[in-house]
This record gives C-alpha cells, sequence and structure tokens, in this order.
C-alpha cells in the first residue's frame, strides 16, 4: 500500500491555502475596510508561513512572514489597507507559488522587489518591522524605544488526541509563545495511558505555560488561532512586571491567589474555554476528519476505467442471459445491471465539481487585467453551482481565459468612451453556467461595444477566407473570429492581436464533442456560450442499426422516435424534411451519408436530436434499444472524421461508433439551407 509524500500533501494545501489568501485578498479589493476580510487574508498567511517552516521550506516561511507583518499592522490599524497593498502581495502571492512549486530554484531578486513594492505600499516599515525580533542587529533603536509594561499569563491547553496524525506539532505551538517573551513550559503527563493501552500516533500530554511578555493578550490567542475549535484553552493575568521580579515566592503568590492554587490542581479546568461542546473532543475531530477524504485525482481516473470495464462485461452479461433460458441466470444478470448502473453514476457523481473552481481562477484575471488596460471592470459569476465532470473543467481553463481576455481588450470600452455613450463608467463581464439536459452551457457575456461585422468581413475578405461579396448569415459572419489567425485587432497587445486563440478555442471545444455559439449586438456587447457535455466517461445512448453497422446516438440529445414507412421516405426524395407538429424539420438519411449499399428496411426510423433550439431527424433502419456506452477515444487516424465523436464497446465485443450530434445538426442546417435555395 502507497504512502502519501508529506511534501506533496503540503504542496497540495499550500495550494489551496493561497487560493483562499488571493480570494481574499480580490475580495478586499472591494472593501478595504472590512476587518474580517483583513483577519482572513493575515490567518492565510500565518499558516503558510508555519506550514512552511514545518516542511522545511525555509525561503517560503521568511518571504511570506513579511507579508503577513504587513496585514498584522493593518489589523492593528497601524496602517490602512490599500489597492497598492492589495495589488503587492497579490504579486507576492505568484512568488509564494512559485516557492512552493521550485523551492530550489534561483529566483533572482524577484522577492527583494517584491517586498522594496510591499513597503512602499505601507510607508516602508515592512521588513524593517520583520526583522526587529534580532534586537542584537538594531540595539540603538532599542535603548531610544521607550521600555513597554511586561505582563505574566498562565496559559494551560491540552490538543486533540488525533491533532498530530492531522499535522498539528504542539512543539511549533510553545516554539512561538517562547518567541513572545520569557516563558516556562511544564507538560501534564497525568492522562497518559498505561503502555498496553498507548496508541503511539494518539497525544495525550497537555501544556501548563507561564509566559511574561510585552505583547498583549491577542498575541497569545494568535498563536492557537487555527487551532482554536478542537482545542482546550485557558489564559490567566497573573500580574504586571513586579509580579515576575526576584521576589520570595510568598510576596509573588499573594498578589494572584488564582495561581498559587491552580498548581495543585492535575487536571485542567479551563477559565475561558471556546463556547463548544468538549464532551468528547477528540470524537468530535476524528468526526470533522472524515467528512473529507483527499484522492488523487490519476485514483478516479483509474477508478473511473475500472468501472468502464465493468460496464462493458455487463452488457455482455446481458447479451448473454437474454439469448439462455436458465431463469437463475437472468435474476443475476439483472442484479449485477442493477448494480454496475448504480456503481456507474456514484463514480460519475464523485467526478462532478462545481464549475465554482473554473471561475474563481478569473477573479485574479480580470482584476489584473483592469490594472493594465485602465478599464473599470466587474466580474459578475452565476450558476457556479452547476457541475461538470472534471476533465472538462480542466480542459476549459485555456478557452475561457482567451474569451475573457477577448472580451475584456475588445469587447469593453475604456471609462471615457463609456460615459460618451451613455454607459456606466464600470464595465461588466458576466460568466455563467447552466445545465440543460445532458449538456453544460457556459457563457461569456461583456455589456461593451459588440462585434463590428464591417471589421470581421473586410479582415475574412484580404485573408481570403471568404470572396468578396460572398453572401453569409450573420451566424456565419460571425463564426469566422474563430478562424485560424482571425484577428481584428489594430495593434498587437499584451493581450491580443496576434490572432491565436480563438481557433485554440473553437479546436478544444470541439475536441470535447461541444459546440461554440456566438451572439452579438452592436452598442451592447457579445455573448460566447460553449455548449459542453456533462461527462466525457459514461453517457446513456441510443443504439441504432444503420445498414449492418450499428452506431449510438447520445440520449441526452434525442427529442422522440417516428416511423418512416417506404411510401413517405420515396416520397420526400429531393425534399428531406418532415412534418412535426405543424413545423417542417430537415432530416438526414444516414444509409446515404454512410455509403451502406444496402437496401432501406420496410419501416425504418427517425430518431430526432437537437442541441439547443436547432432540430434535425436522423433516418435508421431500425432502433436497438438504450445502451450504458463507455466511450473510446478515436485514433489519431480519424481525428478529422467530424461525423463520429468517438467509439464503444458493445457486448458482443464489436465496436459501435458515437454519432457526434453537433455536427449532424450543422449539416441538417447546411442541408435545408441549400434545399431553399434550390426551391
Amino acid at each position: 500500500m502507497s504512502t502519501l509524500d508529506p511534501v506533496a500533501v503540503f504542496r497540495t494545501e499550500a495550494a489551496e491555502c493561497l487560493e483562499a489568501i488571493e480570494a481574499g485578498l480580490l475580495d478586499l479589493t472591494h472593501q478595504l475596510d472590512n476587518k474580517d476580510l483583513v483577519d482572513a487574508v493575515f490567518r492565510g498567511l500565518h499558516t503558510l508561513k508555519g506550514s512552511g517552516a514545518m516542511f522545511g521550506f525555509e525561503a517560503l516561511a521568511a518571504f511570506t512572514h513579511h507579508c503577513e507583518t504587513a496585514f498584522d499592522r493593518v489589523r492593528k490599524g497601524e496602517v490602512a489597507a490599500t489597492s497598492e497593498l492589495v495589488a503587492a502581495v497579490l504579486a507576492a502571492q505568484d512568488h509564494m507559488r512559485a516557492l512552493v512549486d521550485q523551492p530550489d530554484a534561483d529566483h533572482g531578486d524577484t522577492g527583494h522587489k517584491l517586498l522594496a513594492q510591499l513597503q512602499a505600499a505601507v510607508g516602508g516599515k515592512v521588513v524593517a518591522a520583520a526583522t526587529a525580533p534580532a534586537a542584537v542587529a538594531a540595539p540603538a533603536a532599542v535603548r531610544e524605544t521607550p521600555a513597554k509594561k511586561k505582563n505574566s499569563w498562565r496559559i494551560r491547553f491540552s490538543l486533540p488526541a488525533n491533532s498530530m496524525a492531522n499535522g498539528t506539532n504542539p512543539l511549533g505551538l510553545l516554539d512561538e509563545l517562547r518567541d513572545l517573551g520569557e516563558c516556562t513550559v511544564r507538560a501534564n503527563t497525568s492522562a497518559i495511558p498505561p503502555l498496553d493501552a498507548l496508541a503511539p500516533t494518539e497525544l495525550h500530554i497537555s501544556w501548563d505555560v507561564t509566559l511574561t511578555s510585552e505583547q498583549d493578550r491577542s498575541a497569545i490567542d494568535d498563536v492557537f488561532i487555527f487551532v482554536l475549535d478542537d482545542m482546550e484553552l485557558s489564559v490567566e493575568e497573573i500580574g504586571g512586571q513586579a509580579a515576575v521580579t526576584a521576589a520570595p515566592a510568598e510576596e509573588k503568590a499573594a498578589p494572584v491567589p488564582v495561581a498559587a492554587t491552580s498548581t495543585a490542581v492535575p487536571e485542567f479546568r479551563p477559565v475561558e474555554a471556546v463556547p463548544a461542546k468538549r464532551e468528547a473532543p477528540a470524537a468530535v475531530s476524528q468526526a470533522k476528519t472524515a467528512e473529507n477524504v483527499r484522492v488523487p485525482a490519476e485514483r478516479l481516473d483509474e477508478l473511473m476505467d475500472r468501472v468502464g470495464e465493468l460496464v462493458i462485461a455487463q452488457s455482455r452479461l446481458s447479451q448473454l442471459a437474454s439469448a439462455s433460458t436458465d431463469i437463475a441466470l437472468r435474476s443475476v444478470s439483472e442484479e449485477i445491471e442493477r448494480l454496475s448502473g448504480e456503481l456507474r453514476d456514484t463514480m460519475m457523481v464523485l467526478r462532478m465539481v462545481p464549475v465554482a473552481t473554473l471561475f474563481s481562477r478569473f477573479r485574479r484575471l480580470v482584476h489584473d487585467l483592469a490594472r493594465e488596460t485602465g478599464k473599470v471592470i466587474e466580474l459578475v459569476t452565476e450558476g457556479e453551482s452547476t457541475e461538470v465532470d472534471k476533465t472538462v473543467i480542466e480542459r476549459l481553463a485555456d478557452p475561457l481565459v482567451h474569451l475573457v481576455r477577448n472580451s475584456i481588450d475588445h469587447g469593453l470600452e475604456t471609462p471615457a468612451d463609456r460615459l460618451a455613450s451613455g454607459k456606466t463608467e464600470a464595465g461588466t463581464v458576466t460568466l455563467s453556467a447552466r445545465q440543460a439536459g445532458g449538456e453544460v452551457i457556459i457563457s461569456i457575456k461583456d455589456d461593451g461595444r459588440g462585434i463590428n461585422r464591417e471589421r470581421v468581413r473586410a479582415k475574412a475578405e484580404s485573408s481570403g477566407l471568404i470572396q468578396p461579396g460572398q453572401p453569409l448569415s450573420d451566424s456565419e459572419l460571425l463564426q469566422l473570429i474563430f478562424a485560424p489567425g482571425f484577428s481584428t485587432a489594430a495593434a498587437i497587445t499584451n493581450l491580443s492581436g496576434r490572432g491565436v486563440g480563438m481557433d485554440v478555442v473553437k479546436k478544444t471545444v470541439e475536441a470535447l464533442r461541444g459546440a461554440i455559439d456566438i451572439v452579438s449586438l452592436p452598442g451592447q456587447g457579445s455573448e460566447v456560450s460553449l455548449r459542453i457535455p456533462l461527462t466525457l466517461a459514461i453517457i446513456d445512448g441510443l443504439l441504432v442499426r444503420v445498414g449492418s453497422g450499428r452506431y449510438v446516438i447520445p440520449l441526452s440529445a434525442v427529442e422522440e422516435c417516428l416511423e418512416l414507412s417506404l411510401e413517405e421516405d420515396l416520397r420526400s426524395r429531393g425534399r428531406s424534411f418532415i412534418s412535426l407538429r405543424d413545423s417542417l424539420v430537415p432530416f438526414l438519411r444516414l444509409r446515404d451519408l454512410f455509403r451502406t449499399g444496402t437496401k432501406p428496411d420496410v419501416h425504418q426510423k427517425v430518431v430526432v436530436i437537437s442541441t439547443g433550439t436547432e432540430r434535425v431527424g436522423l433516418v435508421v433502419d431500425q432502433i436497438i434499444g438504450d445502451h450504458q456506452t463507455v466511450i473510446k477515444s478515436m485514433s489519431k487516424l480519424h481525428n478529422n472524421v467530424a461525423t463520429f465523436s468517438g467509439a464503444t464497446i458493445l457486448g458482443d465485443g464489436s465496436v459501435a461508433l458515437i454519432l457526434d450530434v453537433g455536427h449532424l445538426v450543422a449539416a441538417g442546417q447546411q442541408q435545408e439551407a441549400q434545399l431553399r435555395v434550390a426551391g
């Protein structure tokens, strides 16, 4: 059994911590006076610093310490939170990520430049404050500073039994207390069980600490800020500076009878305990730990492959059972089919992640682009709880970056232009997601100037993409922006202008068996919609026969099935339409499209499929039934075959091709347009 690499676990947790810090900083941009956000960012930096030091990432810990110091000053009201400070820490956060990923690499003087930027943002006192604990380095400054009053504290604390297994190091807490001032530590070992009942991974020691420090109570609370929910803590003030002078013991004890009497009590009785139930702290903590389990993505992929093989084997078993008269075999086959279906559904849920994980990445991008372009931009996200297969999320990240950058660069106007046209100064970019059947529709919408059709046509004609004066529908004209090398930008900038990006978006979406729709109104903005299947692993399909071959149509795209008699088929030659509830729907004869060379069945079927509002009928010879389809990718030799999006293995071991619904609907629309022109 493989064990997790502690450093790998730290890197994963550090990435999550950095994401939380970034989210807090971006929220703080809009609410600079929000103390809760300042505290949240400070806690994140504090955690990252402490964890980095614990796992040997000393450069990370040292660098993060400066950022933590800056936010500590903001937290204490010494300096104000500003957009410059947020920008400086966001830039520093990128350096922290590099120190996590490549701790031994040479990062040059990046750290020094970032610290200089951070100093400028908070009045040039961050590094000095950060290095102040080295009192020997600046003795004169220490002598000039008036001595602060020292306070003495009695601190008693105990941690849950499983705290060390969860990554909490009590020695680190004690070291932080020692950093605050003169510290005396006594371990309480009375709760340690007999040796035969002792679990080596559990913690049974508690501590009694006497601390003399110039710091106030909040500094002590900060030491325990990340373990406060699961521990028992008591903090008592036992006197001022006179109480810790070299006086006789009875003189020190008189002013503080609580401290004198409490030494005789072997167990902890917290005076200021966290308001929570403490009957069984270890059990509670274990229950919290069990709520979430971190599993590497590779293991989920491997499990998905095994489930796919199981579905194929179950399909074969069902085929054998249907041909057998053995009642017991059929019963077992039906039970296996039910269980494999439930396992498949459970596995699909495990792979689904909310698009919020994808949308959250763009907050930083929009923030940086707003500073770079000088535009005022508001990012709005909708439908963040919509869930999509994790593989889809991973592949959509880069296409969405291109689309968002294009919306900001080409779509949104400058604040002066927006005000001149009667709009608000701030432009809006909206990221939304919603589920429609077996698809998820992700839209990128802006309220900018819209797409200039004349410029698109002029560029397309000059590039040879279309002939001068060639008639095009509005949809076809807008689709030209996805052509390779196409760009209407007047000049090349850091954002766009080189003609790369949009063609990559289209290729990526089509590789996901998806489609792109674009709508644009001059002066009002544009909206690009990506239609993506919910999953790329297993789908419900409709198995059909065309000639002697069998094909799978994604069930989520099927609207209904109709019968097409041989007479109706012959009568509709030259006009491939069927009348469906007072509307004409074009249909494609798959037998002709695939050139099967076979005669049509007497009772053909029409399977009506759709992508959104567009519909087309597919004429097949036989509808075999529904089929759990394990999608296998096509080989590189078939990359250009747009009619099929993949293949699957049937129960008898033969291969059935999966039809690309989007391509077939487009072919049906093209056929309809040609018939209208001919008519």
